[in-house]
């Protein structure tokens, strides 16, 4: 195992590979204690690289059989090979070929990375550095190759044989129960996108046709008994293989395309090439089984490991500190899609709460980094909100810099001048500054500067001069390692509301541009600027950072009044949400700050009673003004000394106060008859059903007893899993007495389905009680809870100590002692599962003092474990320092 000793990897450092890899001979033999894996390697020489340089292959935990150079077998006691690695300290200086043995035993890879087996089945995984647990070979992006994979196993054991690629030959082995398949990938690509599984498996199947009208064979492989659950699976599929060509002009280039659900997964899913391997919970869906939730996500991880075709295997990134272009890339490009299927607004709201619940934290804390980071010492520790969402947020911005004409050429030559190549940030920045004809380099320092920019915004309106003088000023705050920061290029979208809510005419003559007045977005690229309005004859209301164009925090000085006409009568649906969420935010912190006056909370919910009416036709808007900031949105604002209880207690306050104030609005809308029919996943039919859940969650809220006795009929009532996690959640969720009863009867109901078994731990980790960390302990001691298992291991220790923030934060510290003995007991047996809970604390910094004491020993105790794994040392060690 990788200990905390590994270390420090940096950009400033990369060299090109002293070797290439053209070709991939693997034939791998699979029997049920074992695996044997023979690998045939061509290399050469690259002229790129360091002439006369030794071969060095990256291994992990290998034990190797034999290896020959050119036909030649090499003496293993001489030490050049050991479990982590391989060197060759004078290679040929021309081709040759190097022929390795390793053994490997799957069953007992609890690491989940490599090749292991799930439930009776083989799979891989091998992002990042996974596939140096196979073989011996050198492991990184940028070594492109192509692969030849032979498959063998029993054909009882294993009867469906899968690979990269196409299938080129298979067959029974003659005298034998055993059989064997070839895969071909005529595609170069980085090792980290190998993929192969075997088992007993299902297969739901069926085809696209092409822009072009080749005919491509898709299949849906699961755990036998499954298959009926991956029809809405197999529709997202088809649906985002047809907007890739529609939007981007890409189609996809093999014979099949195969996806396997797996319950043993350490991440969502994989895009490795024609072959994309998934945490079954984002595959498998039916009525009675998956929520709405699940559904949007479903189709939102098929696209976006299916978008990776293009933007991660047939581009791909140089070195993995390039991984904000695959991925970042990649999520800007689900999000369009799902706007495109649903609402785009809702969608953008939707973006904007995720970035805001994990990667803001994670900016204000000691794990902050930069979107393209400058070193690490674990790379898995760095697939983060920040790398994912953060980078998300930057292409949307470098769209709006140069427009979307310039954007739409940009992507064009980036695939054309890009394709089958290994390339960096500035690869993919280089075709948007041809194609607009900009000097980009100030928008790449987006890409290097860690933290959230906080961008105040004041007003002066001049009546006799009929002026508005609009200040701005970016504020970029120090971050671990990066004190000093310089301002960044901010697009600020701006419109002025008059006293109907219709938009002024933007004239300036000072501080912008013509254009910038007619598009109303203003480019901050220095620390301040200010603009002077003209024809102002009333001092408008300000609607700033529209659309949310900037991944920034907004400071602005705005009156509840002005909040108000914002919340009514923005045509901005973003910011008509976002000024709801200002008033609710700064109502709750208040409420936490003894310093800061009172807010009442009648005009907000006056506010709330008018949108709902206004926008009655619009249930999933109306469920997202419903919902309240959350607890780290307080904790963010508040700033420092945080106390959760605290945030908690004003929380629950202005739910409260929503749900006695709205409250005939919210029995109107809990007592609205579902359609007849047959349920439906659609954006509208799941508005419905949000919305009622919302109602239905407020009403308990404001009228305990009353909202109790309404979700106990509605969970006897329901037809869905959605309306009965709607339900069982109002029950749950502050520890009503009937949820036991509830719990029972919904385990009982669904114990055979362990997805759904883990939404039943879920809601009791997640309930607000005094004995919910007492009960989630002995919910690990469960038959039913499994240590091995990551899905289950999130669903109860996760979601308590990133879904329960009053218990998880508990004034005498037992949340993290709790949450560190989790962390050590995983550590050995899976280190990037126990890296992940980990990094619950990432905010501890910013609580009271008391917490920070307790926070602090927990931490100590787990930096002083004896051969800390790499992932949970670096965790450890940079929340620490």
């Amino acid at each position: 195992m990788r200990t905390e000793t590994a270390g420090v990897i940096r950009l400033a450092d990369y060299q090109k590979p002293d070797y290439l890899v053209d070709f991939v001979d693997l034939d791998v033999n699979l029997s049920d204690s074992d695996a044997t894996i023979t690998s045939t390697l061509s290399l050469r020489p690259n002229p790129e690289g360091r002439a006369g340089a030794r071969l060095h292959l990256d291994g992990d935990e290998l034990q190797a059989v034999a290896i020959w150079l050119d036909g030649s077998a090499l003496d293993l006691s001489t030490g050049f090979c050991t479990p982590q690695g391989l060197t060759l300290t004078a290679p040929p200086q021309r081709p040759f070929t190097l022929k390795i043995v390793t053994k490997l035993q799957p069953a007992r890879n609890t690491k989940l990375m490599g090749l292991y087996r799930s439930g009776s089945a083989f799979c891989t995984q091998c992002e990042a550095e996974g596939f140096r647990r196979i073989t011996y070979f050198p492991d990184r992006p940028d070594v492109l190759a192509r692969y030849r994979t032979r498959i063998e196993a029993d054909k009882d054991t294993a009867p469906v044989l899968l690979g990269n690629g196409n299938c080129t030959a298979q067959g029974d082995i003659a005298g034998t129960t055993r059989h064997f398949a070839i895969w071909e990938d005529p595609h170069p690509k980085p090792c980290y996108l190998f993929a192969l599984v075997a088992g007993r498996l299902d297969g739901l199947h069926d085809s696209f046709t092409t822009m072009s009208g080749r005919k491509v064979a898709l299949g849906i492989y699961v755990e036998p008994g499954k298959k009926a659950a991956t029809s809405y699976a197999m529709d997202a599929l088809k649906r985002s293989m047809a907007w890739d060509e529609t939007s981007f002009g890409r189609e996809y280039d093999l014979d099949v395309f195969n996806i396997v659900a797996v319950s043993d997964f350490n991440m969502g899913a994989m895009e490795n090439k024609g072959l994309n391997i998934f945490n079954d919970k984002l595959v498998l869906a039916s009525p009675l089984t998956a929520t709405d939730s699940d559904y949007e996500q479903i189709e939102a991880v098929i696209a976006h490991e299916y978008f990776h075709n293009w933007t991660g295997n047939r581009i791909t990134c140089r070195d993995w500190f390039q991984l904000c272009l695959k991925e970042g890339l990649t999520v800007y490009r689900d999000q369009e899609f799902s706007s495109d299927q649903r609402s785009r607004a809702v969608q953008r709201i939707a973006d904007v709460q995720q970035l805001r619940a994990t990667q803001f934290p994670e900016d204000n804390g000691p794990l902050a980094h930069s979107v393209r980071p400058e070193s690490y010492r674990e790379i898995n520790n760095f697939y983060t909100a920040t790398i994912y969402e953060k980078g998300a947020e930057l292409i949307r911005v470098l769209k709006r810099l140069v427009g979307a004409r310039a954007f739409a050429e940009g992507m064009a030559l980036y695939f054309a001048r890009c394709d089958g190549k290994a390339v960096t940030m500035e690869d993919f920045i280089a075709a948007f500054a041809e194609a607009s004809g900009r000097d980009l380099s100030h928008f790449m320092l987006w890409y290097s500067q860690a933290g959230t920019p906080r961008l105040k915004v004041t007003a002066q309106h001049d009546v006799a001069a009929q002026t508005l003088r609009v200040d701005m000023w970016q504020i970029n705050p120090p971050t671990p390692q990066q004190p000093d920061k310089v301002p960044l290029i901010l697009p600020v979208t701006l419109a002025l509301l008059d006293g109907e809510g219709h938009e002024l005419p933007l004239v300036a003559d000072e501080g912008a541009t013509p254009a910038e007045c007619a598009a109303g977005m203003f480019e901050m690229a220095s620390a301040h600027r200010s603009i002077v309005f003209q024809n102002i004859a009333a001092r408008p209301v300000l609607s700033v950072l529209r659309d949310f164009s900037a991944p920034v925090t907004l400071e602005l000085d705005a009156s509840e009044a002005e909040l108000v006409h914002q919340l009514q009568h923005d045509r901005d649906p973003f910011n008509r949400w976002q000024g709801g969420q200002t008033m609710a935010l700064r109502q709750m912190v208040a409420a936490c700050d003894p310093s800061r006056p009172p807010q009442p909370a009648a005009s907000f919910v006056a506010a709330l009673a008018a949108l709902m009416d206004a926008h009655a036709d619009d249930p999933a808007f109306v469920t997202l003004a419903l919902t309240l900031p959350t607890e780290s949105d307080i904790v963010r604002e508040l700033g420092k000394d945080a106390d959760p209880e605290a945030i908690f207690g004003a929380r629950e306050a202005l739910r409260a106060a929503m749900g006695v104030g709205l409250a005939d609005r919210l029995r109107a809308i809990c007592g609205q008859a579902a359609p007849q029919g047959a349920f439906s996943p659609d954006a509208a039919s799941a508005g419905r059903r949000a919305l009622q859940g919302v109602a239905l969650q407020l009403l308990c809220a404001g009228f305990a007893d009353e909202g109790a006795a309404l979700a106990v009929q509605k969970f006897a009532a329901s037809r869905s899993m959605a309306e009965q996690m709607a339900a069982l959640s109002a029950l749950t969720a502050r520890g009503r007495p009937e949820g036991a009863a509830a719990l029972a009867q919904f385990y009982e109901q669904h114990k055979a389905n362990a997805l759904v078994i883990d939404k039943w731990f879920s809601l009791q980790a997640m309930a607000i009680r005094p004995q919910t960390l007492e009960h989630v302990r002995d919910l690990s001691s469960h038959p039913a809870f499994s240590w091995t298992n990551p899905n289950r291991v999130r669903a109860l220790i996760g979601a308590f100590v990133n879904g329960n923030q009053r218990g998880f934060h508990a004034a005498d510290g037992s949340g993290y002692e709790f949450l560190a003995a989790c962390v050590l007991r995983l550590d050995d047996a899976n280190p990037q599962v126990a890296a992940r809970l980990l990094s619950a604390m990432r905010s501890w910094k910013m609580m009271t003092p008391r917490h920070r004491d307790h926070a602090l020993r927990a931490l100590k105790t787990i930096e002083a474990k004896p051969n800390l794994s790499a992932d949970v040392g670096d965790i450890v060690t940079r929340m620490l320092a």
